[in-house]
């Protein structure tokens, strides 16, 4: 009898995670699909309201953690307090789009401090906290097609996320030797609570859709499977690269 090589599991169980910006649309459904597979999962946001009815919601031992990601302070001490975390989905980030002329000082600070800046000081915090226990996992950061390619009024989010495409790379290469695994996932548009008010210009949307060549705006449930297969001994031996999940936005 011929021995078969097993499926590694996608399962999480006896594995805590942690998602930033949890209380609805993509992070939302990354916890809840952390959850489903056996995590352990901590939803953080800085309002409390949103984040205790999702964690309730989820349930499967889901807990909900107040925390301004852009506080450096805090969340360094967030996660000093705290067993160290095998999953981080850096999940939290803010768009303000418009041309490039009309962005001010104002734009530039709230979109790469939350989008770059906090997503760097949190990976680096939970991170120490692995390498000092020993603690092996995997870091996702949210990243976008926009880290990709580049579109007209994003200027501010592209910069953000062509940044945090090559902070990942880098952050792969100084965590290998840790078990440490490091990777982005690259939406195209999402119908979320952001981004729904977009939609309802049939001129966006339909240029939007003219760009996905699968022929339809994305779903937060598109993106359950890229962060569960991430997380898990799926993708064991991917590190410092980047899952894009664009409908064909980016094959041209």
């Amino acid at each position: 009898m011929t021995a078969l090589p097993r499926t590694p599991s996608f399962r999480l169980d006896g594995r805590r995670a942690l998602v930033t910006g949890a209380g609805r649309g993509i992070g939302l459904a990354m916890a809840t699909a952390l959850a489903e597979a056996g995590a352990a999962v901590t939803l953080v946001a800085r309002s409390a309201g949103e984040i205790e009815a999702a964690a309730a919601a989820i349930g499967n031992g889901a807990v909900a953690a107040t925390l301004d990601v852009s506080d450096l302070d805090a969340v360094a001490a967030f996660f000093t307090a705290r067993e160290p975390f095998h999953v981080l989905v850096n999940n939290a980030g803010t768009n303000r789009p418009k041309p490039m002329w009309d962005v001010t000082e104002a734009d530039y600070d709230a979109v790469l401090d939350l989008n770059l800046k906090a997503a760097f000081f949190v990976a680096q915090a939970c991170a120490r906290r692995m390498i000092e226990t020993g603690t092996q996992g995997s870091l996702i950061h949210m990243g976008s097609q926009m880290g990709h390619v580049g579109g007209p009024n994003r200027s501010l989010y592209c910069a953000s996320k062509w940044a945090l495409e090559g902070m990942n790379k880098s952050f792969a290469l100084d965590l290998a030797t840790h078990g440490i695994r490091s990777n982005t996932i690259a939406p195209t548009f999402i119908e979320t609570p952001l981004t729904q008010p977009m939609f309802a210009d049939p001129a966006f949307k339909a240029s939007v859709l003219s760009k996905i060549k699968l022929g339809r705006i994305g779903r937060v449930e598109d993106l359950m499977g890229a962060v569960l297969f991430l997380a898990s001994d799926a993708s064991a031996l991917m590190t410092g690269t980047s899952l894009v999940v664009d409908g064909g936005w980016t094959a041209e």
